[in-house]
């Protein structure tokens, strides 16, 4: 998991934003993204955010690291500062990254208090200047991920100028999640769920800004709901939690969403896919719990999944732990769930 510059080719991702998962702190690492990859071959991976001073000022390029098979992958960056921001892009370029994307949606204390997130959408014309100093040092592609506004800001006034700004800025790229942020008097949880949906406002801009190409973001839990704002017109959907509580939903992702021919690859078969990773991390002093925290979800609404999620949850962080606690979680499963 280097991240030395690679020699081969990064793919495109611009198919892939058809359908992507969310960039989530603490949640999508390289083991999460691994995993995912298992089950969807086509959808765009992000990284958890991993921000601009860590990799410039304290040298993480670690935070960087990734396998060449979670691709087609991309960075999600936050900071405020534009040359420090174009200095990570190129890290993340150099790590072989397919895309560059910058955080100016994320309501968390700690981005808050660093002057980047959600917080930036006040400031667009710092915005720009750090999109256009990314875009200027990196030749992947430069996306942005936004909130429908901030605060006090009337989404409808503020949304339209945001891309607007962006659109001119040279960024072809954008992900709207259709909720406002609240800096003030509530939780980052709170803010994933408390402010209301505004799904129309988000198709509107779609139609308002034809060469965008628009995602759509929050509340969005199954394929079907994905399909529905594609055939409104959206370029692409980012699923979050819903992908991680029930990671298994993805198995159908490449056919419902891509269109490609069914895989037929069952769950039990995204476990045994994930053997060697996992031997491998742990040959390499790894823990098993690192890994199978991911997977708690696997078979999430099907005979046995309490089972399953119990005894790895229960089992996988202990000293010594290997695949033979997997193979437990596994004969708790019924053949019918396994065969799924």
């Amino acid at each position: 998991m280097s991240t030395e510059p690679r020699e081969t080719e990064v793919p495109n991702p611009l198919p892939a934003a058809r359908l992507s998962v969310a960039p989530m702190m603490d949640w999508t690492d390289r083991h999460c993204r691994f995993f995912h990859r298992q089950l969807t071959g086509q959808a765009l991976l992000y990284t958890e955010m991993v921000t601009a001073p860590a990799l410039v000022r304290g040298g993480a390029v670690h935070l960087l690291a990734f396998d060449a098979a979670e691709h087609p992958v991309a960075v999600q960056l936050g900071g405020s500062e534009p040359e420090e921001l174009a200095q990570a892009a190129r890290l993340a370029q150099e790590a072989g990254y397919c895309e560059v994307n910058l955080n100016i949606g994320c309501p968390s204390d700690r981005v808050k208090s660093g002057c980047f997130g959600a917080v930036l959408m006040k400031s667009p014309e710092l915005v720009s200047d750090c999109l256009a100093a990314m875009r200027e040092a990196v030749s992947v592609p430069v996306t942005a991920k936004c909130r429908i506004g901030v605060d006090e800001q009337e989404p409808r006034e503020v949304l339209p100028q945001f891309l607007e700004m962006l659109e001119k800025t040279g960024i072809t790229r954008v992900t709207v999640h259709a909720r406002k942020a609240w800096l003030q008097g509530l939780s980052p949880k709170e803010n994933r769920e408390v402010p209301p949906l505004d799904y129309p406002l988000v198709h509107d801009m779609k139609r308002a800004f034809p060469g965008l190409h628009l995602s759509i973001n929050g509340g969005v839990t199954s394929l079907a709901e994905a399909e529905a704002h594609l055939a409104a017109g959206m370029d692409g959907v980012m699923i979050g939690r819903a992908a991680y509580h029930d990671p298994g939903l993805l198995l159908a992702a490449d056919a419902q969403i891509f269109h490609a021919p069914p895989s037929g690859r069952t769950r039990r078969d995204v476990v045994d896919a994930m053997r060697p990773y996992i031997a491998a991390h742990l040959d390499a002093g790894g823990k098993l719990a690192q890994i199978t925290r991911h997977m708690l979800g696997l078979f999430q609404g099907r005979p046995g999944a309490r089972a399953w999620r119990r005894i790895l949850s229960e089992h996988a962080h202990r000293e010594g732990a290997g695949l033979e606690v997997l193979d437990q979680a596994l004969a708790a499963l019924p053949e019918a769930t396994l065969a799924a």
